[in-house]
């Protein structure tokens, strides 16, 4: 995809949303990251509906590390790989206490330095908590990055490089949120919106989906 059609597909999505955010429910850095954390191969909405339990009855280093893994466990115990979760969770708090006096660091370094905390996970914060241009490449935007041909890579790692590289310096806060989107709710895996999508005429799939499929009557 050349340059000119990179701008036009980001000027649309910024037309479209301008104030893109995360649909993780947060009100500080701390809930964030613990958001983040749990989301990892679990869906925003079951992450939402544990922290709405958990964070009015824990929501700091402190209060989450008074828990201790078998107070934290029934909280999040409907998500997928709570245990495990949960005992990143307790460490992570720790290290929080210990290092950084409660606060969440701001370096991709430290924050990665966390239990449970990879470079997606870090960059989510960076960019969301602290409004640092990062992109974190997730399923969805690893797959509309290939699919669309924006920036075409066998792994995350490239992925994310070359969008880093590609995406103008005015969008690139905001194409992290703006390519999830698109491809939780119209670039998705199976069956793509390409009918109803925004910048079909920019996309380079080749297998476009231009109709809806028809549904056979039961």
């Amino acid at each position: 995809m050349n340059a000119n059609k990179r701008r036009e597909m980001f000027e649309r999505f910024q037309v479209a949303n301008p104030h893109p955010t995360t649909e993780l429910e947060y009100n500080t850095p701390f809930e964030l990251l613990i958001a983040v954390m749990l989301s990892a191969q679990a869906t925003d909405v079951s992450v939402n509906k544990a922290t709405r339990k958990l964070f009015p009855v824990a929501n700091t280093p402190s209060s989450i590390l008074a828990l201790g893994v078998e107070g934290l466990t029934p909280y999040i115990q409907t998500i997928g790989l709570f245990r495990n979760k949960a005992k990143n969770t307790i460490a992570t708090c720790q290290i929080l206490l210990e290092k950084y006096q409660g606060e969440v660091p701001r370096t991709r370094e430290q924050l990665q330095g966390l239990p449970g905390v990879g470079r997606k996970t870090a960059n989510v914060v960076l960019n969301t908590a602290f409004g640092q241009p990062t992109i974190a490449v997730d399923t969805h935007i690893f797959r509309v990055s290939n699919r669309t041909n924006i920036a075409p890579g066998k792994n995350v790692d490239i992925v994310e490089q070359k969008l880093m590289k590609v995406i103008p310096k005015e969008f690139q806060l905001d194409a992290h949120h703006w390519l999830i989107l698109h491809g939780r709710y119209t670039c998705t895996a199976r069956n793509p919106q390409c009918w109803n999508c925004m910048v079909m005429d920019l996309c380079e799939y080749k297998s476009k989906t231009p109709t809806p499929p028809i549904s056979t009557p039961k």
